[in-house]
């Protein structure tokens, strides 16, 4: 390998490892990032459109405080995002300014590497000294040696100029990069100046709704602990309606607790596994507003929630659709509740609470997607939601495990 390759093969190596140290470090975080950031603000762009469309109620009512807190709580957990992406800028910045006083100093001694080679080669520059150089030789090897000398002096020269050139170019794009990380950085942090703005506004609205009803906390709590009661009672009739429906499968064998399923019901089943993670919205349009599982009221943190699904927040008069093919098990009411669907799909049913209309009866064949009701909208406050539950035969799962991410 020539001065000249070996040279160039360093340099460029070292521009390669430094970028790939800069971006690879950073690309994953930052690219993860940005995409929860973008979830996020759909999720608020939906809160806003599906909570906070209706201003029109004459008196302010708990419910004001849940839709502010979601939306809080959205908007707390994207500053923190926001926070995060300042701080691999400010690390990329770092690295970039490192490159850059890098640069500077290799070009620096480059260049004065190279104006010393110039100055020596201007002195000794006459082909008479070349010439006088080549003629003093002792032998003919020597003289073959000095003339390969020359050549790779002349080539290491050119090299050198390559490499100031090269540097410079390097160096220009480190500036330019750096400026734009700079510009980037100041963007994000008046964007979370903002958002913060409004989170303060938002505060001080709950804090001010709050004070209006303290009074009536007490009924809240009440309200709270009847809901539960409300939505228990519906939990434990689901669960008696799947346990009948497996006995009725198991006539022969009425101690088994999984359903007796046919060789379709069983493909069906391992179908519906294998779309785990990619099954679609019971609606069309909707933002989680109460998740899976135990969980500390989002207004009153003293009570506790319990929910086998998740309620979804979605427009007026949406219509609700089956999430996959299957049988409608039951279309079930209480009194002072609103219809549920439930729909087995194998050794799995998929439930819709909270339906306003109803548009499948027991034992229909239905395909995926299919429109099965109508969401229920509460006229006191305006709110349009469905509760939306998977059970593997009587045990719930958390749907956000079992849909695709919107």
């Amino acid at each position: 390998m020539t001065i000249k390759n070996s040279l160039q093969s360093g340099f460029f190596l070292f521009i390669f490892f430094f970028n790939l140290q800069l971006t690879i470090a950073q690309k994953s975080n930052k690219s993860d990032l940005e995409a929860k950031k973008n979830q996020i603000q759909k999720e608020i762009k939906a809160i806003n459109e599906m909570l906070f469309d209706n201003k029109k109620k004459k008196a302010v009512v708990f419910s004001d405080i849940e839709n502010l807190t979601y939306k809080i709580q959205r908007k707390e957990e994207l500053v923190k995002l926001t926070n995060q992406q300042i701080n691999l800028l400010d690390n990329e910045i770092k690295l970039n300014i490192n490159q850059q006083l890098e640069l500077e100093t290799q070009l620096k001694e480059v260049k004065e590497a190279y104006g010393q080679m110039i100055l020596k080669s201007y002195k000794t520059k006459s082909g008479k000294n070349r010439l006088m150089f080549l003629l003093s030789s002792e032998t003919f090897f020597q003289a073959f040696k000095r003339v390969q000398y020359m050549k790779q002096y002349t080539a290491f020269r050119k090299n050198q100029g390559i490499k100031i050139t090269l540097l410079s170019k390097a160096l220009k794009t480190s500036i330019e990069l750096l400026l734009v990380k700079k510009n980037e950085k100041e963007q994000l942090v008046l964007n979370n100046r903002e958002v913060q703005k409004s989170l303060e506004n938002e505060k001080n609205e709950v804090n001010t709704i709050a004070f209006e009803l303290r009074k009536k906390e007490k009924n809240y709590k009440k309200e709270i602990v009847q809901k539960q009661i409300q939505t228990s009672k519906i939990d434990k009739e689901i669960e008696k309606l799947i346990r009948e429906a497996i006995a009725r499968s198991n006539k022969k064998n009425s101690g088994s607790k999984s359903f007796n399923l046919t060789p379709e019901a069983k493909a069906l089943a391992k179908k519906f596994v294998l779309n785990k993670g990619k099954l679609p919205w019971p609606v069309l349009r909707g933002v989680v507003i109460q998740k899976f599982g135990t969980q500390p009221h989002p207004v009153v943190k003293t009570a506790k929630i319990k929910s086998n699904g998740i309620v979804i927040a979605t427009p007026k008069f949406e219509e609700v659709k089956t999430v996959f093919e299957g049988t409608v098990l039951s279309v079930l009411q209480f009194k002072g509740s609103n219809p549920t669907v439930l729909v087995q799909h194998g050794n799995y049913i998929s439930a819709y609470k909270n339906l306003s209309k109803v548009y499948v009866k027991k034992g229909d064949i239905i395909s995926s997607g299919q429109e099965i009701g109508q969401v229920f909208t509460n006229n006191s406050t305006g709110q349009s939601t469905i509760q939306f539950s998977l059970f593997e035969k009587t045990t719930p799962m958390n749907p956000l495990l079992w849909i695709l991410k919107m």
